[in-house]
């Protein structure tokens, strides 16, 4: 049996309650008229404060202590600096900040390429395309990627090394993330480079900008094997950290066929899982914690996606549709079970199984 089937429309919820369009609006109404698509300024006018300020202390720290092998504690704290201005970046991207499209993007900006050398544009484009479709074969770019299978058919399909590495996946994650960093920079760098790209002479001039300041501030200040160890321990857990913020999100959860029909409502909620927790949790996630509502309402500003959860869960509960949430630990480990049993998968007993179910008439 595939342990990580792709679901066909109408599989793991009531066929009586497909294809009722009226339902995301009725659940759009009540979350307005509670006021939680409302902007919050106040609050990301501190948050944006606050992360500036801990940016700058990270990199003052650096300049102060100088020649020494405790920079790579400093290399640690800039690296979560790093990822939380991502996370704004992020709900720059979503419009969640400001009312304005300019003003969202010029944080972005300022945010993804010239203070941690990612693309917005780039980025933006395909998160874009992973929100319409998430988990979704053909179409959610964040499952169609060389280095991990997420459905039994990816698993099978694979050869030579690529099915090897399929086939440890679940083992071999944890080493991956900490090489999430370049696996971005590299997507930038490529995505500028094209003619078809927006705002490419802005882009490639902030990343330029970011890339230059960041290696000459880092060579400057020390000798070159411990500015090496820095970029690595800095760049490593900057890419780790936002693969640990990013796993809990779909993986483990179904994997959508490529001509799956199904509403928005139930595309959303069936292929995201939520992370229980305090506020320590929604501070260290960056709001993705709350992933089934960021789903259904990505332009939601990050402090309301809390306040919203009792009204989807009592939403999607009086539907009968499946609401998944889990503790921290509970989602990194469905997450590794899912991996490790598609990889399985790749075994030739596996293989040859499948091919016999699929030659029988």
């Amino acid at each position: 049996m595939d342990a990580s089937p792709i679901v066909q429309p109408g599989a793991g919820w009531r066929p009586e309650s497909a294809g009722r369009g009226s339902e995301y609006a009725m659940l759009s109404r009540q979350v307005r008229q509670a006021g939680l698509l409302d902007r919050r300024l106040r609050y990301y006018a501190w948050k944006i404060a606050l992360t500036a300020l801990a940016f700058a202390a990270g990199w003052a720290a650096f300049a102060v202590l100088g020649n020494s092998w405790w920079q790579l504690g400093i290399a640690v704290f800039l690296a979560v600096a790093f990822a939380q201005v991502a996370f704004l970046g992020h709900d720059a991207g979503h419009r969640q900040v400001f009312r304005t499209r300019r003003a969202n993007d010029v944080l972005g900006v300022l945010c993804a390429n010239l203070a941690t050398g990612l693309s917005y544009g780039w980025w933006t484009g395909k998160h874009n395309r992973h929100h319409a479709h998430p988990n979704t074969e053909g179409a959610d770019p964040d499952i169609m990627i060389s280095v991990l299978a997420f459905s039994g058919s990816q698993a099978r399909a694979s050869r030579g090394i690529q099915r090897l590495a399929f086939r440890y996946q679940a083992w071999l994650l944890v080493p991956m993330l900490f090489l999430e960093a370049i696996g971005l920079h590299a997507s930038s760098i490529r995505a500028i480079t094209r003619r078809s790209a927006r705002n490419r002479a802005w882009e490639a001039a902030l990343l330029g900008i970011n890339a230059a300041g960041y290696l000459t501030a880092i060579f400057l200040v020390l000798p070159p094997v411990k500015a090496v160890a820095f970029i690595v321990v800095q760049q490593g857990v900057f890419g780790f950290y936002l693969g640990c913020s990013f796993a809990p999100n779909h993986k483990g959860m179904p994997v959508l066929a490529a001509s799956d029909k199904t509403d928005f409502l139930r595309r959303q909620v069936l292929t995201s899982r939520n992370v229980r927790g305090g506020w320590l949790t929604d501070f260290a996630l960056g709001g993705l914690n709350y992933q089934i509502e960021h789903h259904l309402f990505p332009s939601m500003p990050r402090p309301s996606l809390r306040r919203s959860q009792a009204l989807v869960a009592a939403f999607c509960a009086d539907r009968g549709l499946p609401y998944c949430q889990a503790t921290l630990l509970e989602s990194y480990a469905q997450a590794l079970s899912h991996l490790n049993a598609t990889g399985r998968l790749t075994r030739p007993a596996a293989v040859s199984a499948a091919a016999a179910a699929l030659a029988q008439p």
